[in-house]
């Protein structure tokens, strides 16, 4: 499994701060277990959103008309000419 990017922590970090703190002002809970529940959800949110960072820079490269299959492979050689492949190649 590759490591993740500056990138990827960033914004699961930041995701991860912000909706916990959105949902704990939202719900007002003061709960030990909704507290946790808010926990739990916002590191899942996280875990989402620095896994789904590749994920969609992926789909963009795929999506340009570039970047198709049949433009990754190599184009065929041009076949040569029999007699200038036999001069050239040192054989008389």
């Amino acid at each position: 499994m590759p490591r993740p990017t500056p990138a990827q922590l960033a914004s699961g970090s930041a995701t991860v701060v912000l909706s916990a703190l959105a949902l704990l002002l939202f719900t007002r809970t003061t709960h030990a277990l909704g507290v946790a529940a808010i926990g739990v959800a916002a590191m899942a949110l996280g875990l989402l959103v620095a896994t789904a960072l590749p994920m969609s820079r992926a789909l963009k490269a795929a999506a340009r008309p570039g970047s198709s299959k049949r433009a990754a492979t190599p184009a065929p050689r041009p076949k040569a000419h029999a007699g200038a492949g036999a001069d050239s190649s040192g054989t008389r």
